[in-house]
């Protein structure tokens, strides 16, 4: 259907003419009789669309106009019309400013000038379906990408957990742990990042909005940014409200619009400046301000820069680190909210202030959340929680398993599926944490099994995987877990689960 020549003229004798040239010359078309029709087969996919001037009035032209404007960024649908001879009429000339990739073709047409231009378009559209074949493929890596490096990241930082409970009071060894949780935590925020671009581009991102106290938030935005602020001896201001503010919000992506504006601000800012950052409420909305004292934006740059994978340019004129993707998402998320984000500078060498609003006040909440039970690795008998751990990357289970048992938890491992149910078989635990992606029988149709056994209702199970598209989350759900999480993982959200449950 994707390489099909849709010719809508609903009077005359064009359409079936036009039809049986085109089936000379081995092109496939498709007559539309009705505007329906032409939009349901629109739909369907085409190659490109043959029209004739008198079938864009009335309503024609505004169906040809608003499918334009809903195609995807690859697409850009080749269209066709043939006219009337003489002047330019007022359709034609409305055609020509709102149709995109229009042709005129002036009538009489001669057959090979007509079957020429056809040719010659659906080349051009087999090109733009390559490109979205690129896009798909680039969308697929990004998401492979990010599980790959998600699980050597696990044991990473559940190997970090464990220098801090073996260690507590050894400061070489706090000095090697700060470390190399910062770089982890980089690195995750990195992944995080691309693998956001493939959602946001497939449209898989979908919000979980939830109440969130504007404080808390901006807590996390400033555990994230202070480290790189203070290796640059830069100061960041805070101005929050007297009272805390109840905000409607998915959490994680309003965490990201301003961390990401902020790290940016700290990293464009020469040492020794100052950053400041404040929040309120303006005009029924959120309003956050990022101001900081560095190097500016020209005129030119200024709409560049919340462009996908834009990379600015320092005062030397050497681009910066990162992956140029950081504003393009904080834009993105905004806008998903409701909201904008803009930039503002008086030009290079006067800083640069970024300006969020979004329209998130939750008036209907007072913010408060019933905390979670506190946590306790031990039933209502005073016996150790039973935890089974599962995982074929044996770091990853070694380590987790090690960390549990430091916590107090009574923990068994198994390395495959098969070895899990048998486990569970033998002893049922209190909790499973389980791997999604093993060989073999994997994650999904273990946890099936294992919900099938007698009593396995009562068993929290954990999903712990590389993946977090919505569809993975959904799967788990439908697999009999509790819980979705994400590689590297918390110790503290374990714990948490667990004592919630």
């Amino acid at each position: 259907m994707e390489t099909r020549i849709l010719i809508y003229a609903p009077t005359g004798q064009d359409a079936p003419l036009a039809a049986r040239v085109l089936a000379t010359a081995a092109i496939d078309s498709h007559v539309c009789a009705t505007l329906r029709e032409l939009a349901h087969e629109l739909a369907q996919g085409a190659g490109a669309v043959l029209t004739v001037e008198e079938a864009l009035a009335p309503g024609g032209l505004q169906l040809l106009r608003e499918g334009v404007a809903r195609q995807p960024d690859w697409s850009d649908l080749p269209i066709i019309l043939l006219t009337r001879g003489g002047a330019d009429s007022p359709v034609v000339r409305q055609a020509m400013t709102g149709l995109g990739n229009l042709s005129l073709m002036e009538r009489p047409v001669r057959t090979l000038p007509l079957i020429t231009a056809l040719h010659a378009a659906l080349r051009a559209r087999n090109k733009q379906y390559q490109m979205r074949e690129a896009s798909r493929r680039k969308d697929e890596f990004l998401a492979s990408l990010g599980h790959e490096l998600r699980n050597p990241l696990a044991p990473i930082r559940t190997a970090v957990s464990l220098l801090t409970q073996l260690y507590p009071a050894a400061e070489p060894v706090a000095r090697i742990r700060d470390m190399v949780e910062r770089q982890v935590r980089l690195l995750t925020r990195l992944v995080d990042d691309l693998l956001d671009v493939a959602r946001i581009t497939s449209g898989k991102i979908t919000l979980q909005r939830q109440t969130a106290s504007l404080t808390a938030l901006m807590n996390h935005v400033g555990e994230l940014c202070q480290h790189a602020a203070d290796a640059k001896h830069i100061e960041i201001a805070w101005q929050l409200p007297p009272h805390d503010l109840p905000l409607r919000v998915d959490y994680t992506r309003v965490v990201q619009i301003c961390a990401n504006i902020l790290s940016n601000a700290v990293k464009f800012t020469p040492p020794g400046g100052h950053v400041a950052v404040r929040a309120g409420v303006d005009d029924g909305g959120l309003l956050v301000t990022i101001r900081d004292d560095g190097i500016g934006l020209d005129a030119e740059t200024i709409p560049r820069i919340f462009q996908m994978f834009e990379q600015s340019k320092t005062v030397k004129g050497q681009f910066s680190s990162g992956l140029g993707i950081g504003l393009s998402l904080a834009r993105q998320f905004a806008e998903m909210h409701g909201g904008t984000v803009d930039a503002y500078s008086e030009g290079p060498g006067k800083g640069t202030e970024f300006v969020i609003r979004l329209p998130v006040l939750d008036e209907g909440e007072d913010g408060r959340r019933d905390a979670a039970p506190p946590a306790s690795p031990a039933d209502a008998n005073g016996q150790p929680l039973q935890v089974l751990v599962v995982d074929d990357n044996r770091d990853a289970a070694d380590s987790l398993t090690a960390l549990l048992e430091l916590d107090g938890f009574d923990v068994r491992t198994a390395y495959d599926g098969l070895a899990a149910i048998a486990a569970v078989e033998q002893r049922a635990p209190d909790m499973i944490i389980m791997d999604l992606g093993m060989p073999g029988m994997d994650g999904y149709e273990t946890a099936r099994a294992i919900r099938q056994q007698a009593g396995a209702e009562r068993i929290l199970m954990l999903a712990l995987t590389g993946w977090g598209q919505s569809d993975a989350r959904r799967r788990t759900l439908e697999a009999g877990f509790d819980h979705h999480l994400v590689k590297p993982v918390e110790l503290e959200q374990i714990v948490r689960l667990a004592g919630a449950r």
